[in-house]
């Protein structure tokens, strides 16, 4: 299931502070994006590769410089999946909210 896999690599910290970033829709070099990340720059491609292993992250080369942007293909499939289960549980509760007002008539 991708959607365990996604929320498993959007459980760190710092991949957070990167996909709030690059949600702004530009893109960034990786030197951009580790700067007050808290993490060296080897460290940001660490991340990077977690974000880039579940398809929420895309890296192009433009000549030294890699860039950063956000695929938001699979995060619409996470969301997809919570709005589900919101849905889900907003049935549940109607009936059981039903169900009290039902018994206390």
């Amino acid at each position: 299931m991708i959607e365990a896999e996604i929320y498993k690599a959007l459980g760190d910290p710092v991949r957070l502070e990167i996909l709030r970033r690059l949600a702004s829709g530009s893109s960034y070099t990786i030197g951009e994006l580790s700067k007050n990340l808290g993490v060296s720059r080897q460290g940001a491609r660490k991340q990077l590769q977690v974000l880039v292993s579940v398809n929420v992250v895309k890296l192009s080369s433009k000549g030294r410089e890699t860039q950063v942007s956000l695929d938001t293909s699979n995060l619409r499939l996470a969301a997809q999946f919570i709005s589900k289960l919101e849905n889900q549980w907003d049935q549940r509760l109607e009936a059981l909210k039903n169900l009290v007002e039902d018994q206390s008539e």
